[in-house]
């Protein structure tokens, strides 16, 4: 029998499916292995918001088919959020929709918006998902190229008007994963700018806007004038408040492109358990207190990690924003042959900058998720053991 799909069957295998299957094989020898490459909060969920997971849990009525939409407390919560944060006001019921978090609204919102055959504009490097949605939709993408020299950014003018005539939908992600890049509010009223003219909605991934050090604040593209016209985007509790097991996120926006995801929702999933999703609006709206002290230890675990490789010659500038590191591999190394060689003379796992598109050959990603005594284990290891040609 042929399997699977020849749809399925273009799709290469989870990058981070792989890591884990190579780490079990490591462990299983008895080397002990510090995973620097996932991105999934090692910093327990605050204990306030367990607790209200617990009580709502109690509750009888929260045990039945949640709405495919979300609850309204999840929905008022995210739109109280935005005008205390951002000062955007938002339709809870029209302009906000709860998601089994971000990662499932960003992979339905491509076929929501695109046809077989249609581009989407795809920052290159970018989140893995943005590209392999795109395949699943029997859509096409065109990688826009973040260069250290252009700050990141993709550079919208070099786009090819043949493939603008065919785009539709672009995906931006600030503060960026992997980069760790930044941008103000003058990028994303460019980049709103550019969308109207060309009619290309904007899906902005907005996973780590909370996740922020010092005095920046990372802005939400809503802000701009004219914003709800052509984007939308996505948030999630995961990185927040390191609630990535709970699976809840949100889309706001473009009450149009809303009501359509919406459409594709209702006729693929469910909503997300109802008390996860209550759970979700009291850490919105509760004492906020846990966010500035994760912050504050992600900032502390980058400090040790930038000193670190400064020790072996490798200089990053410190991020604003994520948690994590992207990083120049040496001289003479590729993006994989440095990452074999961390992971081979030290147990570190990172993860190389071509697993997240052709644009990031010459980086590696370090993720700062792990305990910090696990963090300092692996800065030492790395300046103990690895060896590198850097002239």
């Amino acid at each position: 029998m042929n399997f699977p799909s020849d749809r399925v069957g273009q799709i290469p295998p989870y990058l981070f499916a792989e890591i884990n299957k190579k780490k079990a094989e490591m462990i299983k020898s008895g080397i002990d292995i510090i995973d620097l490459g996932i991105g999934d909060p090692d910093l327990p969920t605050p204990k306030h918001i367990i607790e209200k997971l617990a009580e709502e849990a109690q509750i009888p009525k929260n045990l039945k088919y949640p709405s495919f939409v979300g609850c309204s407390e999840f929905k008022q919560a995210v739109a109280d959020f935005y005008l205390r944060q951002f000062g955007v006001e938002l339709d809870p019921e029209t302009e906000v929709l709860a998601l089994i978090g971000s990662k499932e609204g960003i992979a339905h919102i491509v076929p929501t918006l695109i046809d077989p055959g249609d581009y989407v504009l795809i920052p290159d490097p970018s989140y893995p998902v943005y590209r392999m949605a795109t395949l699943l939709a029997n859509g096409q993408y065109y990688n826009m190229p973040l260069t250290k020299e252009n700050h990141f950014q993709p550079d919208f003018e070099d786009i090819p008007k043949e493939i603008l005539k065919c785009s539709k939908l672009m995906f931006l992600n600030y503060p960026g994963n992997p980069t760790a890049a930044t941008v103000d509010l003058p990028f994303f009223k460019e980049a709103i700018d550019f969308a109207r003219k060309h009619l290309i909605p904007i899906a902005h991934d907005s996973a780590y806007n909370m996740v922020t050090f010092d005095s920046y604040k990372a802005p939400s593209i809503l802000q701009v004038e004219g914003a709800k016209e052509i984007a939308v985007e996505f948030g999630s509790l995961s990185k927040t408040y390191s609630m990535t097991g709970f699976r809840i996120g949100y889309v706001v926006g473009n009450r149009e492109i809303i009501k359509a995801l919406s459409i594709l929702k209702s006729n693929t999933d469910t909503g997300q358990f109802t008390p996860i999703q209550k759970a979700a609006a009291f850490a919105l709206n509760s004492d906020q207190s846990c966010v500035a002290e994760y912050n504050r230890i992600y900032k502390d675990r980058m400090t040790a990690m930038l000193n670190g490789l400064q020790s072996i010659g490798i200089e990053v500038e410190p991020p604003k924003g994520s948690f994590f590191i992207w990083a120049p591999v040496p001289n003479r190394y590729t993006s994989a042959e440095f990452v074999t060689s961390v992971l081979e003379q030290t147990g570190v796992i990172i993860t190389p900058g071509t697993a997240f598109g052709p644009s990031g050959e010459g980086y590696f990603r370090v993720s700062l998720s792990v305990a910090s005594d696990r963090l300092n284990a692996a800065v030492n290891r790395i300046k103990e053991k690895v060896k590198i040609a850097i002239n």
